[in-house]
């Protein structure tokens, strides 16, 4: 995690959205049929409709915070699912503050 892959990934209102929903993914978004909201992750079809955008438009977001580590990614059948990767995220607070 280098913290240009960071401040890229926080660069967006989007992405900042989707990692703040994924805080509190059973606020934000219904029962999936597969997967757990809170262990599994969200499904990225779920974050694109709730974004309001394309699948391929949301999955070019979630790509950019997985390559920062701040989500993390699973498959389950043929669905991806994401969740914040709570460590990493710490780490990279942590980053931003020694880099400035």
């Amino acid at each position: 995690m280098s913290i240009v892959q960071i401040a890229r990934a926080l660069a967006s209102e989007r992405r900042l959205q989707i990692l703040e929903w994924l805080k509190a993914p059973r606020t934000h978004f219904p029962p999936q049929v597969d997967g757990d909201l809170v262990e599994d992750g969200v499904c990225g079809i779920l974050i694109a409709a709730k974004l309001g955008v394309s699948q391929p438009t949301v999955s070019e977001h979630l790509k950019i915070l997985a390559q920062a580590d701040l989500v993390e990614a699973k498959r389950i059948k043929q669905w991806t699912f994401y969740r914040r990767n709570e460590a990493n995220i710490r780490k990279a607070r942590q980053a931003i503050l020694k880099g400035i």
